[in-house]
């Protein structure tokens, strides 16, 4: 073999070394570094009626908790230190069948605060080992379809939530007082196994309400669209992960549902209301990695509208 050759082979050998290196060191921080970084995001937005105190809403999503996550379990319990009014809980809690005391832990003292819950898909359904690259051609909605008995305790998961007072929104409406406030809220079953039923609970939102609230899972258009016509004001969704596996730059790549990547998490307009899409707090334990997408909750303090 020639010097030129040899060099060129010591060359490439050094290259797929870093590459290698780097592919390792990249993969020890989605997975061990950026997984645990939750971060807290805060809103603003100008919504009840002249004169009102302000209501702090705290949207928790994704947990996708296993028993051994003591980290997150005790980040949860400690956004009590925010005193929110209205706690609201877009599904997902569940990735194992011994979660619900863990998760019911991890709430903690937020259980004493008005609150409110739908499930998500993987409340009911275990997650299963598949390949994660398949969502950037399809979303994981088909893989329900042979899946008919759920094998995770979702009713333990909503008595549970129920017995601390909290309202059921799964395909039902409701009421509640957070503070002097009147709530007016409505939600949807997960759109991504087929439970949702909007026609339960279609109709115009209760006009005397100081706020009303559309709360979902999957942010599906379709059903955003019955809302916002509906005249609810703020819609919650979670769903998304914000992408989980982003890109410097670029962002997300694809949200497994449809709605469109720009909206794949944080506030945005949506015809006559808000939307806010939580980017969640875990991953599935098949997929545990998240990069350019720290877990996260959210604090909306809704304030008086001007003028």
């Amino acid at each position: 073999m020639g010097t030129d050759n040899r060099r060129f082979l010591r060359r490439v050998g050094r290259a797929a070394a870093v590459t290698g290196a780097v592919g390792v060191a990249g993969l020890a921080y989605a997975s061990v570094v950026e997984r645990n970084w939750f971060r807290l995001r805060r809103y603003e937005l100008p919504l009840l009626p002249p004169g009102s105190p302000r209501l702090r809403v705290l949207h928790l999503s994704d947990a996708h908790l296993t028993p051994g996550r003591r980290m997150l379990i005790d980040w949860i319990r400690g956004l009590e230190a925010y005193e929110p009014d209205l706690v609201v809980n877009t599904g997902d809690s569940l990735a194992h069948p011994d979660a619900v005391e863990p998760f019911m832990d991890a709430l903690g003292p937020l259980l004493d605060r008005p609150g409110a819950f739908v499930y998500g898909s993987n409340d009911m359904f275990s997650p299963q080992l598949k390949n994660p690259a398949r969502y950037l051609w399809r979303t994981s909605k088909n893989d329900y379809n042979k899946r008919r008995v759920p094998d995770l305790p979702w009713r333990e998961l909503g008595a549970a939530m129920s017995s601390a007072g909290w309202l059921d929104l799964n395909n039902r409406k409701g009421s509640l007082k957070a503070g002097v406030l009147d709530v007016a809220l409505a939600g949807v079953h997960d759109s991504h196994i087929k439970l949702d039923r909007y026609d339960a609970i279609a109709g115009p939102a209760d006009p005397a309400a100081d706020i009303r609230l559309g709360v979902l899972h999957s942010p599906e258009p379709a059903n955003l669209d019955r809302f916002s016509a509906d005249g609810y004001q703020l819609l919650l969704a979670g769903h998304t992960h914000g992408g989980q596996l982003c890109l410097p730059f670029y962002g997300t790549l694809v949200t497994n549902c449809g709605i469109d990547r720009r909206r794949a998490w944080g506030l945005h307009e949506y015809d006559d209301a808000w939307l806010h899409v939580s980017g969640g707090l875990g991953t599935s334990p098949y997929a545990p990695v998240r990069f350019c997408c720290r877990p996260e909750a959210s604090l909306l303090d809704l304030v008086p509208a001007v003028g």
